[in-house]
């Protein structure tokens, strides 16, 4: 189901736990599993939950419950904005709004040819950084102006 690469990466996240606590790894696992696979399928997770030795329901209720991570396929760019109150206060809705114009798509869509997915995220942790966004889950972009906006879709459509 997963790669040696992904399986060694998840062994050495279980490592990190006492021998008896090898679920304690389940949101790494999972992360290494969707970045390997794109999303989350049904299968996917009941196969991280084997592998840690838990109940699958376990790994699914860690996986519905953060926004990280993706239940179904996503576009090859997943942006996600935060929309928490001092972000949207400070240009985060604004932001949404002109990616969704720029997109043609609204939260929780993917634009036709696959290459994006919009996403309203959670706090970030970085509200004097607002507006923000992640692409992909792993690259924080702070202040986004509209500029920024379009600069980011322009180097993402190459």
């Amino acid at each position: 189901m997963l790669s040696a690469e992904s399986l060694r990466s998840i062994d050495r996240e279980v490592a990190k736990y006492p021998a008896d606590r090898k679920q304690s790894a389940v949101m790494s696992a999972l992360r290494i599993a969707q970045v390997e696979k794109g999303w989350l399928a049904s299968e996917t997770i009941e196969f991280v939950a084997k592998y840690l030795g838990m109940p699958p329901i376990a790994a699914y209720e860690v996986a519905s419950f953060y926004n990280m991570y993706d239940l179904k396929p996503v576009g090859r760019h997943k942006l996600t904005v935060c929309t928490n109150l001092p972000c949207a206060l400070s240009g985060g809705f604004d932001a949404g709004e002109y990616l969704k114009q720029k997109l043609g798509i609204d939260y929780n869509e993917t634009t036709a040819d696959g290459r994006f997915t919009l996403k309203e995220g959670e706090c970030m942790g970085a509200c004097g950084d607002a507006p923000v966004m992640l692409v992909n889950n792993h690259r924080m972009c702070s202040w986004m102006s509209y500029d920024k906006i379009d600069k980011l879709l322009e180097d993402l459509g190459k």
